[in-house]
């Protein structure tokens, strides 16, 4: 059987011909790319392969930025906060920040476009009562009062692309020049970038691919004054200010953007923070500007025959793919890097675009491929979670980053990957277009909604943080999940009402955050809405603190819906006779082991006897449902991802929308394995989703039930 090529992009590098043809052969790829660092040399781009070259639109091209400094990028910042001893206080601004990354602005005047605030009392400080020092980087304010604390919000230069700066430290590139990013909202930079276009694409003609890293603006990413990552949101908008900017918001929206709100109090309106209007009102409008721009440079692309590829990350500000103005920019394609399932159906389910491409790790550099070190492990663990979400919607291409070099002195990782590459394609051919089969619709609400789509509770595309684990896992569990997903809005809620064809609603998240809702929930066309829904005979799980801010003698406004609510202290004096786990429930039937609620949520205690307590343990309810009218409501005290808590997820969406028999249509007992089904085509696939064999009692979706061993790893298709 003569083996399939194609779906695969392959990183290679000048001097590596051999090798890459090796490579190229064995992986089936059918496309080559450079990476940040790499070129590829002419004996490379001559071989059977469509050739990917990065483009950097508002970067690498330090000629131009040279002569141009005063049309460098621009970030807001905050100074650390001083507090005053006396009536005046000197503030060191720009203490704690990398000055190879930032330097102050100075060239526009700091009385208009910064400031100064009272963080004890919120009030901003009259531009009478401080002057900057230049030469010092001092801001000194008069008529403090004692005891209270300052911060200056400042405007600085950005003089070093952060995503060649953590790659020049990480690979330790010497005196490599530092790549300084230009604006293209600035009138010289603006006709740059179209003029090099068309000169950069008359030199590439063996190019097939053009590959946007991104656009214009990157995500906040601030170093620390010893060159360690201080501040970094993948989401953040904080980099994409400057005065042409705001002055331009001013004229569209009617009104003129405080440096407060991007500062937002030095949390820079990271996704956790309930966005506010203004804060919306800029990304809406960045949107529309980076969508306008990047159209041009695609339609010169389009014109050159070639294909317009955009990578999801370093500078996709601005692109927010599941926005309301992605499908203008017109591009080809997206491709984004694969941390888990989770950023898969992030990358997979974009719309408007003819392919997507996910980067699969490990990336191909020193830090992980070194000796001593197994990058197998870490390969086999992204393939793997990655898998879950494939079996659901899968991207359209796979491929990997870094240097072909170091990754060729593993031959065990370049036979993983061989087997991998082989398993996507035959996936893909399998099920590409084929809807998979789902037992119900799940809506994820939250401040964000469809715009972040698979992207709640991230803060750095899938970075590891205690404080979001607990609520990641719910994505994760969701992503190879044989239900449909979407994610809206409070205001889509108080605006729209709830779709009749959501089964379950799932609110999850810490008290006070984006995610949660906070304050959201004291509107009272909301929490109405959202009560009469469950009431007539909606699901609705609650995790971590759902519906929660203190209010009328609740915290969880939801609480009678819930059959919970959290102890603050307040209600101490209250009798709580309530602590009797029931013998067994649906919901953890497949459960064999202790429960693992990670950070878990303390002093969540029943309501009423009618609260069916699941688990109670430390004098406290962790996990427990309740019917509320038609109804139901499951509370969940904390999520990590891992397949016993992916089962019991499901099963709690089954039992809150009272469709538990319905589970086993296409359901495998062991929670390790998982079954989808694609009617359509007449198959069902069963993934032992482990690095270990597997034994496991499947139900075909007609009412047999059977057993099965798998091997570690294994896929095996079936007929329906």
């Amino acid at each position: 059987m003569v083996k399939r090529k194609g779906n695969l992009t392959l990183p290679s590098e000048t001097g590596f011909l051999k090798e890459t043809k090796e490579i190229l052969n064995r992986w089936g790829a059918d496309a080559i790319r450079d990476s940040d660092g790499t070129k590829l040399s002419d004996e490379l781009k001559k071989l059977d392969a469509k050739i990917y070259t990065t483009y950097f639109v508002s970067r690498g091209h330090n000629e131009f930025a040279k002569q141009n400094m005063d049309e460098c990028q621009h970030l807001y910042l905050m100074s650390n906060f001083n507090m005053a001893k006396s009536n005046t206080v000197e503030i060191k601004f720009m203490d704690g920040y990398f000055s190879e990354q930032v330097k102050p602005d100075y060239d526009h005047d700091p009385k208009k476009w910064w400031e100064v605030i009272d963080r004890t009392t919120g009030e901003v400080v009259d531009i009478a009562d401080w002057e900057v020092d230049s030469k010092k980087d001092i801001v000194k304010v008069n008529n403090t009062k004692e005891f209270h604390e300052y911060t200056v919000s400042f405007l600085v230069y950005a003089i070093w692309d952060p995503t060649q700066m953590y790659n020049h430290i990480t690979n330790d590139w010497g005196d490599k020049e530092h790549d300084i990013p230009f604006d293209v909202r600035k009138e010289k930079s603006a006709k740059f970038i179209e003029e090099y276009m068309d000169k950069w694409l008359e030199e590439n003609n063996d190019t097939d691919v053009v590959r946007f890293t991104t656009f214009f603006y990157h995500f906040t990413l601030v170093f620390n004054d010893n060159g360690k990552e201080k501040f970094v949101d993948w989401f953040g908008y904080s980099a994409s200010v400057s005065p042409e900017a705001l002055e331009a918001f001013e004229k569209e929206k009617g009104y003129r953007l405080r440096p407060e709100y991007i500062i937002d109090q030095g949390y820079y309106n990271s996704p956790f923070r309930i966005p506010s209007k203004e804060f919306l009102d800029f990304m809406d409008f960045q949107q529309q500007f980076v969508s306008k721009t990047a159209k041009k440079l695609v339609d010169k692309v389009h014109d050159s025959g070639k294909e317009a590829l955009m990578f999801l990350g370093d500078n996709w500000i601005g692109t927010e793919p599941y926005g309301n103005y992605f499908k203008n920019i017109g591009l080809d394609g997206v491709v984004g890097s694969v941390g888990d399932g989770a950023t898969l159906r992030m990358i997979s389910e974009i719309p408007h675009v003819k392919y997507t491409e996910g980067r699969f790790l490990p990336y191909f550099f020193p830090d992980t491929f070194r000796e001593g070190n197994d990058p197998v492990i870490e390969a086999k663990d992204n393939w793997l979670s990655a898998r879950r979400a494939i079996m659901r919607k899968p991207v359209d291409r796979i491929g990997y980053g870094g240097y072909l070099s170091l990754a060729y002195k593993f031959p065990k990782f370049v036979e993983y990957v061989e087997n991998v590459a082989d398993e996507f394609r035959e996936i893909y051919d399998t099920i590409n277009g084929v809807k998979p089969y789902s037992g119900l619709k799940v809506a994820i609400l939250n401040s964000w909604g469809k715009i972040r789509s698979w992207q709640t509770f991230m803060v750095a595309h899938a970075l590891w943080y205690k404080q979001i684990y607990s609520y990641l896992g719910i994505l994760e569990s969701l992503s190879g999940m044989s239900v449909d997903v979407e994610f809206i809005s409070f205001d889509d809620v108080k605006s729209n009402g709830i779709n009749e064809d959501i089964d379950v609603i799932i609110n999850a998240g810490v008290a006070g955050t984006a995610f949660s809702g906070g304050s959201e929930w004291l509107d009272e066309k909301l929490i109405s809405t959202v009560r009469k829904w469950i009431y007539n005979g909606g699901g609705f799980i609650g995790i971590g603190e759902p519906s929660a801010i203190h209010h009328q003698g609740r915290y969880f406004q939801l609480a009678d819906a819930l059959g919970v609510d959290k102890e603050l202290s307040f209600s101490l004096s209250t009798d709580k006779y309530f602590d009797k786990e029931i013998e067994e429930h649906f919901i953890t039937k497949d459960i064999k082991r202790e429960i693992d609620f990670g950070e878990s949520m303390n002093n969540v205690y029943a309501l009423t006897e009618k609260t069916d307590i699941i688990e109670y343990s430390n004098g406290e309810v962790h996990l427990s449902s309740n019917d509320y009218g038609k109804g139901r409501a499951v509370y969940i005290a904390g999520f990590p991802y891992n397949e016993d808590n992916s089962r019991l997820l499901m099963r709690s969406m089954f039992y809150a929308s009272h469709k538990e028999e319905e589970l086993y249509k296409y359901f495998a007992e062991n929670t390790a394995v998982e079954v989808n089904a694609y009617p359509d085509i007449n198959k069902y696939a069963i993934t032992n989703n482990t690095d270990e064999m597997q034994k496991s009692v499947i139900y075909d979706g007609n009412g047999n039930s059977y057993m099965v061993e798998l091997k570690p790893g294994e896929i095996r298709w079936m007929n329906i």
